[in-house]
């Protein structure tokens, strides 16, 4: 049901340039909107959540003539509103918290969305970027399969102590407990076996520890109760293990679907990867092919980029979708990244230009990614290293991210694949800048470089 609240804010609109617009304080139970006073003789009313009271609100806001509405993103909590109100046809804008400052004084939920109303109608809200539906669902399971493997990696912990409180230190002469040798020698355990060197029989000829250690490894205290919590933790690990296969089961489905429903070509040849190296299988790896699926939808390869796999082009693609034109310039999609310079200036003096923190999942996955071309040979690895003994590793791995970023904008935006002889100039000035560093520093010493 409705409830009509008094008006606590009444701004002064002398410039509207949104007149028909609303504002909505999200909570937990009720929703607070404000509309223009002259809409309603009560301009100000809460909703429940319930999506009967959400559905009477959009009618509401209907009557009212408002086209445009926009809200804070609290929690998971304005998801459903933002639904309802989209599919009743309204201009919806989601706006960072960051980005609204209360007014002087106490405190409410009215007070807020009267203020949000006020924002909105004079034009000082920006609606943050959001991909279309179907890009939003495969992004659902996709953060959905990621809190899997966290879970069955905590169970991994669970079980690494059950064997250390037995005294048994397996996970310290085999690299992964949850491999072929590591779950013959624990299912073992659990039915039964105790002799450490039957167990250690059962190693795997690629463990290059030998049968000795494997055995001396095993030499503990068998008790019931820790063998207990080392069957519960294998099991539950087992239990999460299954629901990533049935997940990445769903997650394909959505993304063939995708490629049925897209306007991209669905005969797009995949890239050959020139890396004739066999290419490594990382332990949580989805269990078909994903970058087949991701070469077709995003119509070029982006694991041809030095440091970017099929799970880190997965994650571009599940945040962004194919609506990266909606940033004009790679300097806008840097900034919504906050891998650009915040740069704070008064009196013609830079106060600071430190990046701003974000919690944005493709910003992380793009310093992961420059983290881990620190020994690359490429070009954007020895960037790299050249910001790192410039300006420490930390600003070095947002460095890199950056250009990382901007280098996927224009592989999406081109369409075109990764080329790196385009950097071969850029590399042959490096060269020619070490030159002449490391021959005045030899002239410094009274030395000579000679060529070999």
């Amino acid at each position: 049901m409705a409830k009509v609240i008094k008006k606590q804010l009444n701004p002064k609109l002398k410039h509207t340039l949104k007149p028909n617009a609303a504002g909505i304080d999200i909570g937990a139970y009720e929703v607070y909107v404000a509309v223009p006073e002259d809409r309603d003789k009560e301009s100000v009313r809460s909703f429940s959540t319930f999506t009967t009271d959400l559905k009477a609100m959009a009618k509401w806001l209907k009557r009212c003539n408002i086209n445009t509405v926009a809200m804070e993103s609290t929690g998971v909590y304005w998801i459903p509103v933002y639904q309802i109100l989209e599919s009743e046809g309204f201009e919806v804008y989601l706006v960072n918290a960051h980005h609204i400052k209360n007014v002087p004084g106490r405190k409410t939920d009215v007070l807020d969305c009267q203020w949000i109303q006020y924002l909105h109608s004079v034009g000082l809200l920006q609606a943050s970027f959001r991909p279309s539906s179907d890009v939003v669902a495969i992004r659902t399971l996709l953060r959905h399969r990621e809190g899997l493997v966290k879970m069955a990696a905590t169970h991994i912990q669970h079980m690494q102590k059950a064997l250390t409180q037995m005294n048994l230190f397996l996970h310290n002469v085999i690299n992964d407990i949850t491999g072929k040798t590591g779950l013959r020698i624990i299912d073992a355990i659990l039915s039964g076996e105790h002799n450490p060197n039957k167990l250690a029989k059962l190693k795997d000829v690629r463990i290059k520890a030998n049968e000795e250690i494997i055995a001396k490894s095993l030499e503990g205290n068998y008790k019931t109760e820790h063998l207990f919590t080392l069957k519960q933790a294998l099991e539950l690990y087992r239990y999460y293990k299954a629901q990533i296969k049935k997940c990445d089961i769903e997650i394909e489905k959505h993304l063939q679907e995708f490629i049925k429903n897209s306007n991209s070509s669905n005969n797009t040849p995949t890239q050959e990867k020139t890396d004739k190296k066999r290419k490594r299988v990382q332990k949580n790896s989805y269990n078909f092919d994903l970058q087949s699926y991701l070469n077709k939808i995003l119509e070029v390869d982006l694991t041809q980029v030095p440091g970017i796999n099929d799970l880190t082009a997965n994650i571009i693609f599940t945040e962004i979708g194919l609506d990266i034109n909606k940033f004009k310039t790679h300097k806008h999609f840097t900034s919504w990244l906050c891998l650009s310079p915040n740069n704070k200036i008064s009196g013609n003096k830079i106060l600071s230009s430190k990046t701003l923190s974000s919690a944005n999942r493709v910003a992380k996955a793009l310093r992961l990614a420059a983290y881990g071309i620190s020994n690359s040979k490429s070009y954007i690895g020895d960037y790299y290293r050249k910001m790192r003994s410039r300006l420490g590793a930390p600003k070095a791995i947002t460095a890199t991210a950056h250009k990382l970023a901007r280098i996927i904008y224009v592989l999406l935006t081109k369409k075109i694949p990764y080329d790196e002889s385009i950097f071969a100039n850029e590399e042959l000035k490096n060269n020619e800048r070490k030159l002449i560093r490391l021959n005045k520093q030899a002239k410094s010493l009274g030395l000579k470089l000679v060529a070999v």
